[in-house]
């Protein structure tokens, strides 16, 4: 049935963003949906992706005597008819795979599997009627050579292989296929106003736009090997790493500068879609694409959906299912988490959202219209045309949800904002001052004494800083679409909903004004996003508890090993003071003031040669055994020092390395103290590995080590090598340490525990899941050094 659509006067009566006149009615539909599209091949690309999984599953629920082909990359080991069986297990397609005896037979029976990728695209059946291109990258910050690579040139890649698959020997086409091509409404850039369904009038030429792209790719990963940038690259990871080792260093070094590649090109997109007009590199190649159609595709039938800001489904294939988060969820799930006090858009500025399903259902309409040759047939499908959603609007609505449903984390409930909408100026040195605040707080921590206090406010100043990093990052990336002052005209696709057939409303409607926002936001998306994220927070919780690997141990069934660091791990002190303690006592009135001060003058010195290396603090600190019998030391250790170990042991310690060997673990200490030190330890480890002081042939101390002090790498190499001799397997492993020195051991092991950390581990081990634990010296315990 084929509805004229109504007419809207312009001017104050006329509902938001209406142009009032229609350009081009769109092709008429002369039937049922299921009825024009039987019997066709429809091809799609993206069905592993939000839209075009939800499109697949439209066609093969409403369009069952359509054929269905799809093209799927391979992924790793995992063949693209892999899987497309593992995305029909999916939920949606549970009516559909049990119908047909599993999602294997329902693969076979239904749906052809094409393996290939953008923009390398194998060739095409030649039976194909309908191509839906849904496939593309659709970050809103790519680095600018893949938005080009995938949007561009895997855009003009498929529209030949196409193009070709309806050609015949002689080089002209046997039939006319209808290619529908999925853009978005943004290709509209940082215009204002009103947006016709029609194509954009600029000048720029995408070839030109697309070689620029790749040789910026190529330049920067240049610029990136350059001496200049590895040298700044490098003495950043030095000052993080360094005392770890050298080959921590270079792979945090090799790291940085993945991340420096990734930040330029992306820079780089947005600085080049901006100075064109774009609001970012993603619009900006999206735009090329629809270029790149107009071109290759004009001896065919085309269409273009462009849709909005596409959220959660409606209706279909039920209310809220959507996958992943979109571009308004980081909103939501912010405002929920008590992380977003204010938000600098315009209140009465449009934020333009379409539900999944009225999305899916206009592209599959327009696969049942049979455009002219020649002519490009664009549909827009957004709301903000005649049903605006404002961000006041969508605050009102968040608000009184959470009111009904608060946020719970960590067994409290969530406050909530009250936003004022100041601005976008306002919110910017709000932000600067947060970073500011948070520099310096990194600053004074450095300076920090270790401590739980210490340890709290590293966790409360990285929360900070995350925080302040997603505003920034929303304001960079989403800034142009909060402050937007265009709204897209959507009368063809309206049009289009008129001309269903009246049976298929109800499946395939798509007229945004039937949207009620405060039911869609408050029943249907806002659940749909917070329900699982607050299920996963609560689980995430259980798992932390059941995970950890510092639980009651049990015996196993392999042979395994526990290493543990010495000084401020099983021990609370360091090898300054173990060395004040046992040099001391010997010495007289005198000498005693002489030694002590003499450490205290080259204290500097030391430190400064343990945040290069810990190695050359070590040696630099054992120098002054140089003229030491070693007998002498190690009887001073045995007689003087047993009660100075004792009173700093942690009791923790103690028991974890009894619950080890009960276990019938091999018990390692690794340790940079010089053996000596160690011999009060004798009886609570399996095997000790420590430095060795070097002796002349009267066994007098040199002030030189027989080798490299056990730190850092060593320790790692030390027990991949142990393991390799005694057949162990490391990820059955344990280990324990305090500092962040200590990261290629802890990586090292399967099992890594952080022990009253340092900063730098206590970060580390966050970021990697790593169980943190504390065990504290009772201070009623510690005594005075021995005089």
């Amino acid at each position: 049935m084929n509805a004229e659509p109504e007419r809207r006067p312009i001017g104050p009566a006329a509902t938001f963003g209406t142009t009032g006149v229609m350009q081009q009615p769109p092709p008429p539909l002369n039937g049922r949906i299921r009825d024009l599209l039987a019997g066709k091949k429809i091809a799609l690309t993206g069905v592993t992706g939000f839209i075009g999984e939800q499109v697949l599953w439209k066609i093969l629920t409403e369009v069952p005597e359509a054929t269905v082909s799809v093209l799927v990359r391979r992924k790793g080991s995992m063949t693209a008819q892999t899987r497309v069986v593992g995305l029909l297990r999916k939920p949606i397609f549970k009516e559909l795979r049990e119908a047909a005896g599993g999602p294997e037979e329902l693969q076979q029976a239904r749906v052809e599997v094409i393996e290939g990728d953008l923009p390398n695209v194998p060739e095409l059946p030649r039976d194909i009627d309908v191509l839906v291109h849904c496939a593309g990258d659709v970050s809103f910050d790519p680095p600018i050579d893949d938005a080009f690579r995938t949007n561009v040139l895997g855009t003009q890649a498929l529209l030949e292989r196409f193009i070709e698959s309806a050609t015949g020997p002689d080089g002209t086409l046997e039939r006319v296929p209808h290619y529908v091509h999925i853009s978005t409404a943004y290709t509209a850039g940082r215009r204002r106003g009103a947006i016709p369904e029609a194509a954009h009038e600029h000048d720029v030429d995408y070839r030109v736009e697309t070689e620029a792209a790749l040789e910026m790719g190529e330049h920067i990963r240049r610029r990136s090997r350059s001496p200049e940038e590895l040298s700044l690259l490098r003495k950043q990871a030095e000052a993080q790493h360094q005392q770890a080792g050298y080959l921590t260093t270079a792979a945090d070094t090799e790291r940085r500068r993945l991340e420096w590649i990734r930040d330029e090109l992306v820079r780089a997109g947005t600085e080049r879609a901006r100075s064109l007009g774009w609001t970012d590199v993603y619009t900006f190649a999206k735009a090329m694409g629809e270029r790149v159609v107009a071109e290759v595709a004009k001896d065919i039938k085309v269409s273009v959906v462009r849709p909005a800001i596409v959220e959660s489904s409606l209706k279909h294939p039920y209310p809220g299912w959507i996958e992943g988060f979109k571009m308004a969820d980081p909103i939501i799930l912010a405002y929920a988490r008590g992380e977003l006090p204010e938000f600098p858009a315009s209140p009465d500025s449009v934020i333009d959202i379409i539900p999944c399903d009225y999305v899916v259902n206009a592209i599959v309409a327009v696969c049942a219209t049979d455009p002219e040759v020649g002519t490009i047939e664009f549909y827009h499908s957004n709301s903000g045309a005649r049903n605006p959603l404002t961000f006041q609007g969508i605050f009102e609505n968040l608000r009184s949800y959470m009111n009904a449903h608060p946020f719970v984390l960590d067994g409290k409930e969530v406050p909530r904002a009250a936003w004022k909408f100041p601005g976008h100026a306002p919110v910017e040195r709000a932000i600067r001052l947060g970073e500011f605040g948070t520099r310096w707080g990194n600053r004074l921590l450095n300076l920090a004494p270790r401590s739980q206090t210490t340890r709290k406010a590293a966790i409360a100043l990285d929360k900070q800083t995350d925080r302040l990093a997603f505003y920034r990052k929303y304001l960079s990336l989403y800034g142009e679409y909060l402050q937007s002052q265009l709204h897209f005209v959507d009368d063809r696709t309206l049009a289009l909903h008129h001309n269903l057939d009246p049976a298929d409303v109800e499946a395939f409607g798509f007229d945004s004004a039937d949207v009620d926002w405060p039911t869609y936001l408050q029943q249907i998306h806002a659940p749909a996003i917070l329900e699982p994220v607050q299920r996963l927070e609560n689980a995430r919780k259980r798992r932390e508890a059941r995970a950890t690997t510092y639980r009651e141990l049990k015996p196993g069934t392999r042979p395994t090993i526990a290493a543990f660091d010495l000084d401020g791990t099983v021990i609370a002190t360091n090898v300054v003071e173990t060395y004040l303690a046992a040099r001391l006592p010997e010495l007289g009135p005198i000498d005693k003031a002489r030694e002590f001060a003499g450490v205290l003058t080259r204290l500097p010195g030391y430190l400064g040669a343990e945040r290069r290396d810990r190695s050359d603090f070590l040696r630099a600190l054992y120098r002054r055994f140089e003229g030491m019998p070693l007998a002498h030391l190690e009887e001073i250790v045995d007689d003087r020092l047993a009660d100075f170990f004792a009173d700093r042991i942690a009791p923790d310690a103690l028991a974890r390395i009894k619950e080890h060997r009960e276990a019938g673990h091999t018990t390692v200490l690794l340790t940079g103290a010089v053996r000596p030190f160690t011999r009060p330890l004798d009886d609570l480890f399996d095997v000790i590995v420590a430095g060795e002081l070097s002796v002349d042939a009267e066994g007098v101390c040199t002030g030189f080590l027989q080798g490299p002090p056990m730190v850092g790498e060593s320790r790692s190499a030390w027990l991949r090598h142990y393991a390799a001799l005694n057949n162990l397997d490391l990820r059955d492993a344990y280990a324990y340490a305090d500092s962040h020195v200590d990261l290629p051991m802890l990586r090292a092991v399967g099992h890594p525990v952080a022990v009253s950390p340092d900063v730098g581990l206590l970060r580390a081990a966050r970021q990697q899941g790593w169980s943190i634990v504390d065990w504290p010296v009772g201070a009623s315990r510690r005594r005075m050094l021995p005089v």
